[in-house]
């Protein structure tokens, strides 16, 4: 099977844009969090990896960014340069050779796309290759645990999955890959990254307050699964 696992955001881009805008785990988990990872980006050249519709480099640009933004989806690319104008958008897919120069970027932030790609050893050979020395990549995830807990089976399976996404009333199939965390890691440190830092969110306030019971989940088990990776300066 081909890895176009992107390609149902063509098709859902208006409602996934809709709905993560101000989503439980979208905006008010994955988002505070791998912004919390990031940390200060002023004045600092930064690369939205698989940037949908934008949310990302719109935060980014407000924070003295300069951004450079790519994803597979040529919908959702429409959708990050009519949100961010600042930034520049192009097309380009996440585990094939990326249209930029080695050393371009001080920071690349890769938030819930690496689990679309089938080869995520290339995904972060490119991100590395990209990245000056010194550089780091944010990159957030499905939890391993979660995916186990949800799909079963052995939770050392290294294998294709599929979820089925309700958005304004129409059924998608969005699949992804699951792995468990020793498999992302290696791939991580194989193309040369040094882990710093693995976060394990836990729900926001505002969590508690619109969805409770996501929020009583979420401290339970963890949804998703924040890395911050450095590239050496040796």
């Amino acid at each position: 099977m081909a890895d176009e696992s992107w390609r149902v955001y063509e098709s859902m881009a208006e409602s996934y844009e809709a709905h993560a805008e101000d989503s439980a785990y979208n905006a008010h988990y994955d988002r505070l969090a791998v912004l919390e990872v990031i940390g200060d980006v002023r004045d600092r050249r930064v690369l939205d990896v698989g940037c949908g519709p934008g949310f990302y480099a719109r935060e980014l640009i407000g924070r003295g960014a300069v951004v450079v933004a790519f994803d597979a989806s040529e919908r959702m690319v429409h959708l990050a340069a009519q949100r961010v104008p600042e930034a520049r958008v192009v097309q380009a897919v996440l585990g094939e050779p990326l249209p930029f120069p080695d050393h371009e970027f001080d920071l690349a932030v890769c938030a819930l796309a690496i689990h679309y790609v089938s080869n995520r050893g290339a995904a972060f050979a490119e991100l590395f290759r990209v990245l000056r020395p010194g550089g780091a990549a944010i990159v957030s995830t499905q939890h391993p645990t979660a995916d186990w807990l949800r799909k079963g089976g052995s939770y050392f399976d290294v294998r294709r999955e599929q979820d089925t996404w309700t958005r304004d009333g129409v059924s998608y199939t969005v699949d992804f890959w699951r792995e468990p965390l020793t498999s992302l890691c290696d791939a991580a440190t194989r193309a040369g990254f040094l882990i710093e830092r693995i976060l394990e969110p836990r729900p926001s306030a505002v969590m508690r307050e619109r969805w409770p019971d996501d929020w009583e989940k979420l401290n339970r088990e963890p949804g998703f699964l924040v890395m911050r990776l450095l590239k050496s300066e040796g």
